[in-house]
This record gives C-alpha cells, structure tokens and sequence, in this order.
C-alpha cells in the first residue's frame, strides 16, 4: 500500500496559525484543486479529529477516516477510529485498498512519519507568514527525504513532491 503526507504550509514553515483554522483559509485555489485531485486519486483520506472540525463534513469521492483517541465522530460518510496508524493501514489493505492520503494535523502526520509508513510527502509552499502557529510535524524526528519535483502550480505557490527514504 501506498501512504502519503498531503500539506500546505507557510513559508515560515506552519500549516495553520491555530488548531481550529483550516488550510483551506489561506491556501491558493491552485492547492486546493491539487488537494481534491490528488486525494480522490487516493480515494481515502485520514486525519485527525481537530482537522476534522475545521472540514465539518466527509470528502466528496473519498472515504474519510478521522483518527481520534478521544472523541468518536458520527457523522454519516465519515468513519471514526482509535486505530494505531499501523493497524488502520494493515486493516485497510486487508479491505484492499491500494492508496492513502494522509491530510493532518501535525500529530496525524508525526505519528504516521514516525512508525516509518509514509512513501511520499506532497507538501505546498505558499506564499504567506504568520511568524508563528503549528509545524508540519509536532516532534522531533529524523527523516531523510528526496526531492522529486518541484512545480510552480500558481502564481506564489509552489507544489515540493518528496520520496521518504527508508
């Protein structure tokens, strides 16, 4: 199965200025054409609770999997789940899913990252600072990336697609 980081962030490398903000706020419409298209590629999308409320609803195309060790989403289209990232993904192949897009917040990414199942990181740099906010990733770790491409998707934004190296 194939995993992937999707993100934007700020020059100043933050993805939102608070937990309650979404991307979508401040991103360009070039990301968000790039977000949609790609995650429907992927069919199933996988985030976190917080980054949840500030979406509010389940993806159009996609399967949507809100991560929450806490505080269970019932909301029809969505499913909600307190799974390891190791055992959602092993659940998931084993339902036959071939591809996964991983879509925040930073400990959603972090945790993914850290148990060394992300393939891809697919990370938008846009032409915003907010000089302080939330990080991509929300702990230190180690990770050693390639760079694949790098697009300029619109007239300030430019899309990074990186392998991670394992």
């Amino acid at each position: 199965m194939k995993t992937f980081i999707i993100a934007a962030q700020t020059l100043d490398g933050f993805i939102a200025r608070k937990s309650a903000e979404s991307s979508f706020d401040w991103t360009s419409k070039e990301d968000k054409e790039f977000f949609i298209s790609k995650t429907k590629e992927a069919g199933v999308v996988v985030m976190g609770r917080n980054t949840f409320e500030t979406i509010g609803k389940p993806l159009a195309g996609r399967l949507t999997i809100v991560m929450s060790r806490s505080k269970k989403v019932e909301i029809d289209g969505v499913e909600s789940t307190d799974e390891t990232p190791e055992m959602l993904l092993s659940r998931l192949e084993k339902e036959g899913v071939n591809e996964v897009a991983i879509a925040g917040g930073a400990s959603i990414y972090t945790a993914f990252l850290k148990a060394g199942l992300v393939d891809k990181i697919f990370l938008t740099i846009e032409s915003h600072v907010f000089g302080d906010g939330i990080k991509l990733f929300n702990e230190t770790h180690d990770q050693k990336l390639e760079l694949i491409s790098n697009t300029k998707i619109g007239e300030n934004t430019l899309l990074l697609e990186y392998n991670v190296i394992k």
